[in-house]
């Protein structure tokens, strides 16, 4: 595993990042990842030399902080750069915002789930319309002058948001936010430019949720149909399973990016989520390191193996370029 500095931070992270979000996860009363695989995921992840571990106070009901505390347990906390959020709430339960209230709960929750006296990278988990960021962001500098957190970070938001945030940061003396996770790869039916150039503009690490669109990017689905959303979905895979797979990941665009990445991994001997992945890893004007969620240990071996897979820069283009139309516009989101 090669490493890549976190943005404008001096810190080493390696170059995708493990995401817990299913570790304790309930779907219909079945937990997505129990304890004992979550442990067999975290390992083989260090094996293959990964050190960046995102996870949230909200993931499994707390269970994801607990589970990855029990681990860091028999492992030298210093080897790991770990990331959480605040918004949603174990401890606060009566408010859902980025209050100081809310915010002094919260992190004294997750550093005990954790078993940690520190955060790598503290995100807000969503814009908070209701509490002053100047609030919120007094708070987070307090906690980075008190040595729990080290980083900030900023979720998914439109961008006039971060950019307010950052404006304030600077202006009244605050921590900034260093690192951001929106929602992004490279079907995404959304333009996300605008949010993507002000990170790249001030330096900000992005590291994208969902990079393979919630399995769509795997290729394991084929179009079923005329229509943009008849989508052809292997027994018990996010598209059989849950009703707004389509309306989240599936769009025109992304049959033509899907198509393209398809194209390239045959041409490099890769499969398409190790395309997808690396695609991303190669964005020119940003560092991005993208948050893999693998439900087993084979999915995951495989998301690593997007590592020592190249893209030409035509190849690059190509998927880039997929999400195009002929005039040059991008592709509607329905057929």
């Amino acid at each position: 595993m090669e490493y890549t500095k976190l943005g404008a931070t001096g810190v080493d992270v390696s170059q995708l990042c493990l995401g817990t979000w299913r570790f304790g996860k309930e779907s219909n009363g079945v937990v997505e990842t129990e304890k004992e695989d979550a442990h067999d995921l975290l390992d083989a992840f260090a094996d293959a030399g990964g050190n960046f571990i995102d996870t949230a106070n909200g993931y499994g009901d707390g269970k994801s902080e607990e589970w990855i505390g029990d681990w860091l347990a028999d492992r030298d906390r210093e080897d790991y750069v770990l990331a959480s959020k605040v918004y949603w709430t174990q401890e606060s339960r009566f408010q859902e915002n980025l209050s100081r209230k809310t915010i002094r709960a919260e992190i004294e929750g997750t550093l005990d789930r954790l078993g940690t006296d520190y955060l790598d990278v503290y995100y807000i988990h969503r814009w908070d319309d209701d509490t002053p960021i100047t609030e919120t962001l007094e708070t987070l500098t307090a906690l980075v002058e008190e040595g729990k957190v080290n980083y900030l970070g900023a979720s998914t938001m439109a961008s006039w948001k971060l950019t307010k945030a950052l404006w304030k940061a600077d202006t009244e003396g605050l921590q900034r936010f260093d690192v951001t996770q929106p929602l992004f790869h490279a079907a995404y039916q959304r333009d996300v430019s605008d949010y993507l150039e002000v990170c790249a503009d001030q330096d900000l690490a992005v590291c994208p949720y969902s990079p393979l669109a919630g399995g769509f990017l795997t290729g394991k689905y084929e179009r079923a149909g005329e229509d943009t959303y008849d989508v052809a979905a292997p027994e018990g895979s996010r598209g059989q399973l849950d009703d707004v797979f389509s309306d989240y990941y599936v769009s025109e665009r992304g049959w033509h990016v899907l198509d393209a990445v398809k194209a390239v991994a045959d041409e490099e001997g890769a499969t398409p989520a190790q395309v997808s992945l690396r695609w991303l890893m190669d964005q020119p004007s940003f560092t991005c390191v993208p948050i893999v969620g693998a439900r087993t240990t084979e999915q995951l071996a495989e998301n690593l193996g997007a590592v020592d897979v190249s893209l030409s820069d035509a190849q690059f283009e190509r998927i880039l370029d997929a999400r195009y139309d002929e005039s040059g516009e991008y592709y509607e989101t329905s057929a």
